[in-house]
This record gives structure tokens, C-alpha cells and sequence, in this order.
């Protein structure tokens, strides 16, 4: 099942910390968390006030895919990048986005289609199909992140 998150990161139910591993079913380690995140503290303070076990994810019509694997760092790094461009506020905000993480290697046609490029990171249409946004720079800023998705969803 992907891990799905949201602006509150919601749960299914099992989470995936920082480093990629599982953590307990619905709730997260803050060690975890402390061990393996460079934003531990941001991080830390929104797994434990804002993550709740529930059973779907609301209804949202801006949704996003990241297609990424176990072990892959730099999967990991836009993971957490994500998760703070979620929850960043301002006119230009992201909280109703939805993004779900598929690993690759759950799923022969995803691993077959990836296996060389990910982290990739896609927009899903309202007609479902999807859409790969371009690659991220490991070093583009929380904010830059946050201002390119708001366009690829003002579009």
C-alpha cells in the first residue's frame, strides 16, 4: 500500500520516517525522526501534532505522486522536503495537496519505468492520468519547492 501524505501527515496505516524504514503502526518515533532528519525539530513537532491513523485521505483534487524506492537518499531528502512544502502557509498554499509515494519495487511496470530516474515526482490530472513534473534540484530551498509546485497547479 503507498504511504500517502497530506498537510496534516495523515498516516495509513503504517508511516515512513525520515530514513525511509517502517515505524509502528500509527505512530512515529520521534528518535526515528531525531536519528535520521536534518529538519528533526519541524519534523518532529508535525508528526506529533498532526499525525493521525485514519482510514482514506480526504477528498482533494490536487494530488501528487513520488515514485521512489527503499535506501534511496535522495528520495528520502524530497520526501521531508515535501512534507515541509505541505505545511507551509501563505495566499499560495499547498495544505490540500495530496501526495502519495509508490516504491518502485512493489510494482513491475513502475520499477521498469524509473528504476534509473527516481526520485520522480508527478502531478495526477483530473482525468487521472499523470503528468512528470521536471526533477528537483537536492539543493533547491523549502520555498523554491513550495513556489514551483503552487505554479504547476495555477497552470
Amino acid at each position: 500500500m503507498p504511504l500517502v501524505y497530506a498537510a496534516r501527515l495523515m498516516c495509513l496505516p503504517m508511516a515512513v520516517s525520515t530514513c525511509g524504514s517502517l515505524v509502528a503502526r500509527s505512530s512515529v518515533s520521534t528518535a526515528t525522526l531525531r536519528q535520521h532528519s536534518p529538519l528533526t525539530r519541524h519534523t518532529k513537532a508535525c508528526v506529533r501534532a498532526f499525525c493521525v491513523p485514519h482510514s482514506a485521505p480526504p477528498p482533494t483534487s490536487r494530488k501528487l505522486v513520488l515514485y521512489s524506492k527503499p535506501g534511496c537518499c535522495l528520495c528520502d531528502n524530497l520526501k521531508e522536503k515535501l512534507q515541509a512544502v505541505l505545511i507551509l502557509g501563505g495566499p499560495e498554499s499547498l495544505a490540500d495537496v495530496l501526495i502519495e509515494v509508490r516504491d518502485i519495487t512493489t510494482n513491475a511496470a513502475w520499477e521498469t519505468a524509473y528504476q534509473y530516474e527516481i526520485p520522480v515526482l508527478a502531478r495526477v490530472n483530473e482525468d487521472n492520468s499523470e503528468t512528470v513534473l521536471p526533477r528537483f534540484s537536492p539543493r533547491v530551498s523549502i520555498e523554491v519547492m513550495h513556489h514551483k509546485l503552487s505554479n504547476v497547479f495555477n497552470q
